[in-house]
């Protein structure tokens, strides 16, 4: 970190604390130059990512699209917010934490499907035919006998 007062780029943390906000760390620096102190903030670099979807447009990822699919797959079913908000949090590190700056529908469709097969199979079925755009009965019933060979 450079100096601002005489662009020395060596400096020693003098205090730590966290910002009001929770988002930052506000630090106070004392060159060792000049001796002068200066403030700096250090925060998380969050790059945005883009959802590729399946006619290839592209648009920002947003987490509350993946939370209202998941509602209206669990409508009338005992499934908890808290739980479909654990699941989008999942979702959202497990993107972020890529290094992919890409991501398809595909593979976010999957992710939800994975951790809600486990947590109610109905709401799963009800998003994977959504999800997989099930042209007719024989397709949606492939997808049932998966689920009760599993068991």
């Amino acid at each position: 970190m450079k100096c601002p007062h005489c662009g020395y780029s060596e400096s020693k943390v003098v205090d730590s604390r966290h910002s009001e906000d929770g988002l930052s760390i506000r630090r106070r620096r004392e060159c060792l130059s000049c001796q002068k102190r200066f403030t700096t903030y250090e925060t998380v670099e969050v790059l945005p990512i883009i959802v590729v979807k399946r006619d290839n447009s592209r648009q920002p990822f947003d987490r509350n699209k993946i939370m209202n699919g998941m509602l209206r797959a669990c409508e009338k079913r005992p499934v908890s917010t808290q739980a479909l908000e654990t699941i989008v949090e999942e979702i959202e590190s497990k993107v972020q934490n890529s290094l992919e700056r890409e991501v398809t529908t595909q593979s976010i469709g999957e992710m939800v499907m994975e951790r809600l097969k486990p947590l109610d199979e109905v709401a799963y079925v009800r998003f994977a035919s959504v999800y997989r755009q099930f042209k007719d009965i024989h397709s949606f019933m492939q997808e049932l006998n998966k689920i009760l060979e599993e068991k």
